[in-house]
């Protein structure tokens, strides 16, 4: 604890020099001496006030199901950590190095869905229009700190344990951003509910970030799907407690799913890389080794969709040895009857828009 308390104080002046960094920024966009870019057509940015672990893809793939029976939608991400640079329309055949695992995640789940990666969100809206002229909205992922771009909606999230009220700039704790940058968002979401979150655990996060007049808030969860194979992608599994399971993570936030896993197998070894991890050779020599020490018949290795993307280089090397490796996709569900309220203010704002 005092350990902690000396880091904070030592890490202190450059969470400061930092702020003052991104307080010129927003000003600079605040008061039109750097102009922002609006565009002719609906744009939805999700995002977050911290470097991770909010949700962001799962929210992002909701807005997609949502949109896309409706309406011609396209996603634009930076791409992060992808070897590559500049303007790029993801295709299925594409890979996590190439792309980035996230954008390549949709594209693998939509393959219609109109996917591009760039690392300026106000040059690669008008790239995708050349190339797709009839995509109709534009999702931008993880854009709320990209103020060149003005979205008509600006969707926050913010996670339930961790909401960007009890969080700190970088590098003390984890803003990338004050906490009243909150302000600009249309929406703001508390995600990664617990089960058991009441009307009055609502009522107390709503009075903590005490949204404006102009803010919707919702609240939503996440809903774990049944596991499917990594190399025969039909085939589902059952968790239970005859499992023994070597999880494979290299994502922000493992807690939500660990709480998720643990009354449903009999054993986990968890094996926790960081955040977009780029898997190597040695890693997965590793992994092996873990796996084939581990006791028991019914043993498993689960990872999640992200991770399986970067994982995706070494699927023949999991078929020769023999492996069980399954992927858990998750889905989400907005709580307190909310849902329908929810899809009703995206197509409203849909129905709205004007240039």
């Amino acid at each position: 604890m005092i350990q902690n308390i000396l880091v904070r104080i030592l890490l202190s002046p450059f969470s400061l020099l930092y702020g003052i960094g991104v307080w010129l920024r927003n000003v600079a966009y605040d008061t039109g001496l750097v102009k922002a870019t609006k565009f002719s057509l609906p744009v939805i940015s999700v995002g977050n006030l911290s470097v991770g672990g909010a949700g962001k893809s799962p929210h992002v793939e909701y807005l997609i199901e949502l949109l896309k029976p409706y309406i011609d939608v396209a996603t634009l991400s930076r791409g992060y950590m992808r070897k590559t640079k500049g303007f790029k329309l993801v295709e299925y055949q594409d890979t996590a190095e190439s792309v980035g695992d996230e954008p390549l995640q949709y594209k693998r789940k939509y393959n219609d869905l109109v996917v591009a990666v760039s690392e300026s969100r106000n040059t690669g809206i008008p790239m995708i229009l050349q190339h797709h002229p009839n995509v109709q909205t534009i999702l931008l992922d993880d854009a709320y700190q990209h103020r060149a771009v003005t979205p008509g909606l600006n969707i926050l999230l913010t996670q339930h344990d961790l909401p960007f009220t009890r969080d700190s700039l970088l590098p003390v704790g984890r803003l990338r951003e004050w906490k009243v940058a909150y302000k600009r968002a249309d929406i703001i979401i508390v995600t990664k509910c617990p089960e058991d979150i009441t009307e009055e655990d609502k009522l107390k996060l709503i009075e903590e970030i005490n949204p404006f007049s102009h803010q919707q808030m919702y609240f939503s969860r996440y809903e774990y799907q049944m596991p499917y194979h990594f190399i025969h992608l039909k085939n589902r599994l059952d968790l239970d407690q005859s499992q023994q399971v070597l999880l494979i993570s290299a994502i922000a936030n493992t807690d939500y799913l660990l709480d998720y896993l643990e009354p449903k197998v009999g054993t986990i070894q968890h094996l926790e890389y960081e955040d977009h991890h780029p898997f190597t050779e040695e890693d997965l020599r590793y992994q092996k080794k873990v796996y084939d020490n581990m006791e028991g018949d019914n043993k498993i290795i689960l990872t999640t969709e992200k991770d399986a993307m970067r994982l995706e280089p070494y699927r023949k090397q999991f078929f020769d040895w023999g492996i069980n490796i399954y992927v858990l996709p998750i889905k989400v569900k907005f709580i307190f009857d909310e849902q329908e309220k929810f899809n009703e203010s995206i197509k409203d704002f849909l129905l709205r828009f004007k240039v």
